[in-house]
């Protein structure tokens, strides 16, 4: 099918390494599908790819791709995939590899599933990643129950906007921690309570029998907060001090139910399908802060790198 478009970088560095290059049109093979990107979601995970705090599992083969997951239409399907037709609206993640901020990308049919009906692809890009993991950690791993009294760290951010919404669904009392501009952005997804980050003391929020931690930093400290029995789930380590968050972590086993969870998040079909499920009827909505147009990536990755973000950058990869 020739060369498409992608965001590429060629070394570890600044937002300014990015660029948009060339590279062959994925071919399939009969198992996968070949997905027509039209937008691609921005993600911390990115930014600590490119800058090379994670290389010592990048490593140095390069140029190397940006994006985790995106929203698309289907263009070609393997001879040996069922379920999926030519044209059909999709989302999806690519699993444990990089590269979705490019026209086209080969994918397993494992993952990906119909794109919420209701949204733009730009919409549903902004809120795929976080209904995912927050539906994960919050429900899967945190077995978050009616009444209980969540926090939520970074509650106006990619994740934590969806895992407000989550929480409330769940029957939580939400506690959110965010900027003093997002206060109110916040409660109004869902919150109950929302707070400065930068002027409210941990030693004033009182006990929890869950917290989500989506910041990565003073999680030893953070996890004080929990009540007996409570669950503290991670879903961003601390890569600026990575052997100090390791010990944390390690150390928490200790507790048993106080230990903190960490995981990264790797969604199936199924699960796609759910939080396009709960899109669809409304229980879940989308925040996008702002769409940037593919040659532009690197304007992304700076302004969610400049903190304040309310949901989700997102990358217009193509016109639907």
């Amino acid at each position: 099918m020739g060369e498409m478009k992608a965001v590429l970088f060629d070394r570890y560095g600044p937002p300014e390494v990015l660029y948009v290059g060339r590279r062959p049109v994925p071919a399939i093979g009969p198992d996968e599908v070949l997905v027509r990107v039209l937008a691609a979601g921005v993600n911390g995970g990115d930014l600590h790819d490119r800058a090379g705090k994670v290389r010592l599992v990048t490593g140095r083969a390069f140029p190397k791709g940006c994006g985790i997951d995106f929203a698309g239409e289907v263009a070609e399907v393997g001879a040996a995939v069922t379920g999926v037709r030519e044209g059909e609206r999709v989302w999806g993640l690519l699993g444990r590899r990089t590269g979705s901020m490019a026209e086209y990308v080969a994918v397993s049919p494992r993952r990906i599933a119909s794109a919420p009906a209701n949204l733009t692809p730009e919409e549903a890009v902004s809120l795929l990643a976080g209904a995912t993991t927050a539906l994960t950690a919050l429900r899967d791993k945190a077995a978050l129950q009616p009444g209980e009294r969540l926090l939520v760290r970074g509650g106006s951010g990619g994740v934590g906007s969806v895992a407000v919404q989550v929480g409330r669904l769940l029957g939580a009392h939400v506690v959110a921690l965010a900027g003093a501009k997002n206060l109110d952005f916040v409660r109004g997804l869902g919150a109950e309570e929302a707070l400065d980050h930068r002027t409210t003391p941990l030693s004033a929020l009182g006990r929890f029998d869950v917290v989500l931690d989506t910041v990565g930093t003073e999680q030893a400290r953070v996890r004080r907060l929990l009540a007996p029995g409570g669950r503290m789930v991670a879903v961003a380590p601390d890569l600026d001090r990575p052997l100090a968050w390791l010990g944390t972590v390690l150390g928490s086993v200790a507790h048993g139910k106080g230990r903190i969870r960490f995981f990264s998040g790797n969604p199936d079909s199924a699960l796609l399908a759910e939080a396009a499920r709960l899109a669809g009827h409304g229980d879940l909505v989308p925040v996008v802060d702002t769409v940037h147009p593919l040659d532009r990536a690197a304007d992304a990755q700076r302004a969610l790198e400049a903190g304040g973000v309310r949901g989700k950058h997102v990358v217009r990869v193509a016109a639907a």
